[in-house]
């Protein structure tokens, strides 16, 4: 028999011992265990105690008083502040992009100055990626300059070819600057949509056209002279449109298309610290 921590335990058979042997001393086992048992219960507690050495003390676990350090609470407010307010951003965002891509309807109707207003110009939308539109025409862009006088008499220069400049920086380069390819083919094109034939402006996001056109030619003129532009008072521009034939045999039977050639108003030029 061996006792551990006040329990008894019952000694396995011995080999060559005879069953009856065996069964008495069980029942002797037994019955000191019964008089074990009647042990009080401090005496109990004292005994489960002896193999797992003196008590130790209890440390508090992180989180068990229900209160945090304030900068602790401070900092997951404003992370939990700070997610909220890009989830909705994002969600506001995505609603006014689907909107402005969608087919008209009552809510695009309604709103659609605001919609506008955060689309333009940061995050237009087009499908030319995925439904390209090449250009049919080709385009010559010019523009020329008017300049007041100490007399008084206004100077105007002659016509200079934008587009000619963007051709000679595109030809025989293996990677043309993307600049000199759809900066200023892009911006006649926006430029053109947003006006009628009377080349008026009716909407803001029109006058932010038509002066990025102007700031794109006098920046171009001023360059090509080597000055800062402070000889340019005036600016205008002319684009001539040449439609591109169609390839094929009913291209010499098909009638040429008319040549447009659209002069622009004189516009102040304001850059350039004017």
């Amino acid at each position: 028999m061996t006792a551990r921590c006040g329990i008894t335990s019952i000694p396995q058979r011995a080999s060559g011992a005879s069953p009856d042997a065996y069964r008495l001393r069980a029942e002797d086992m037994k019955a000191r265990w019964a008089v074990a048992s009647r042990i009080e219960a401090a005496d109990v507690r004292d005994l489960g105690q002896c193999d797992s050495g003196p008590p130790r003390e209890r440390h508090a676990e992180p989180g068990a008083s229900g209160s945090l350090p304030v900068g602790v609470r401070l900092l997951k407010t404003v992370l939990h502040t700070t997610v909220f307010l890009c989830l909705a951003v994002t969600a506001v965002h995505v609603a006014l992009v689907f909107f402005h891509v969608a087919p008209p309807n009552p809510v695009s109707r309604r709103y659609n100055q605001q919609i506008d207003a955060w689309v333009y110009p940061l995050f237009e939308q087009n499908w030319r990626l995925f439904a390209p539109n090449p250009d049919s025409v080709n385009r010559q862009v010019l523009a020329r300059t008017a300049h007041a006088d100490p007399g008084g008499s206004m100077q105007v220069s002659p016509w200079f070819d934008l587009s000619a400049v963007d051709s000679e920086a595109i030809e025989h380069q293996a990677f043309p600057s993307h600049t000199a390819q759809n900066l200023l083919r892009r911006a006649w094109t926006a430029y053109a949509e947003s006006h009628g034939k009377d080349d008026t402006a009716r909407s803001e996001r029109a006058a932010m056209l038509q002066k990025y056109m102007n700031n794109i030619a006098s920046d171009r003129i001023a360059e090509h002279r080597g000055d800062d532009g402070r000889h340019i008072d005036f600016i205008q521009l002319r684009v001539i449109t040449l439609p591109v034939a169609a390839p094929g045999s009913n291209a010499a039977d098909s009638p040429p298309k008319p040549v447009e050639n659209r002069l622009l108003p004189w516009w102040k030029v304001t850059s350039h610290g004017k």
